[in-house]
């Protein structure tokens, strides 16, 4: 499926697990923890599909506790604490999609990020990783009061680059990102190579397409 009548004239990206992988980095956080009580690592598999729903969801992968549960806050903010000191030691753009971007990039095409992952941590990354200053804008899961799947964080996207929401398309890797997108009025894509969550399957997220490696975007954009 094509853009639409609407010229796509700006895209944005969810971070984790549609730009960049950080799994690596948060399932190290979350293993360091139960090594520290003398728990045994849990599988990599195990954690990398919870890394979408952030801190509340490697904690509850790895001890088992939700939000309201005793000692949850604690390993919350321990969890941070932890993954803070170790944000870039495997985390990097993922290998296939940085010949998407150079494409954007010469195409003049702008591209930026939107996330849930708050500041603290989005902002060193970014800079980390070289795309602080090739993305064209960048909201944080704190810079609105509502973060997705609540559309706010997209429209403030297409607030600061000066394009209609409606020319603009939104990848990402959750089923909170299509929500946001549609709610939006964006046109969506979802990122098969990123890390799902554990809710319903990729295809049911009612996406206008789904994306299985990061180089059929450009198909999609009809980019040489």
């Amino acid at each position: 499926m094509g853009p639409g009548p609407s010229p796509i004239q700006a895209v944005l990206f969810d971070l984790d697990g549609t730009l960049i992988d950080s799994a690596p980095d948060l399932a190290a956080a979350a293993n360091a923890m139960r090594t520290r009580r003398g728990l045994p690592p849990l599988p990599y598999p195990r954690l990398r599909p919870m890394v979408g729903t952030g801190a509340r969801g490697m904690v509850g992968a790895a001890f088992g506790l939700a939000p309201g549960d005793e000692h949850f806050d604690a390993l919350k903010d321990e969890f941070l604490a932890t993954y803070a000191d170790g944000l870039l030691q495997a985390t990097g753009v993922f290998a296939d999609m940085r010949p998407v971007l150079q494409a954007l990039d010469e195409r003049g095409l702008p591209w930026g990020i939107v996330t849930n992952k708050v500041e603290r941590f989005t902002r060193p990354i970014v800079a980390g990783l070289g795309l602080d200053d090739r993305a064209a804008v960048l909201v944080c899961g704190d810079t609105m009061p509502r973060a997705k799947p609540h559309p706010d964080p997209l429209l403030e996207a297409a607030r600061r680059l000066g394009v209609p929401p409606a020319a603009c398309v939104y990848v990402g890797d959750d089923l909170r990102d299509v929500q946001a997108g549609r709610a939006a009025g964006m046109a969506t894509l979802a990122a098969a190579w990123g890390y799902l969550g554990e809710a319903e399957p990729i295809g049911a997220w009612g996406a206008d397409a789904v994306l299985e490696r990061p180089h059929a975007l450009l198909q999609w954009l009809r980019m040489p």
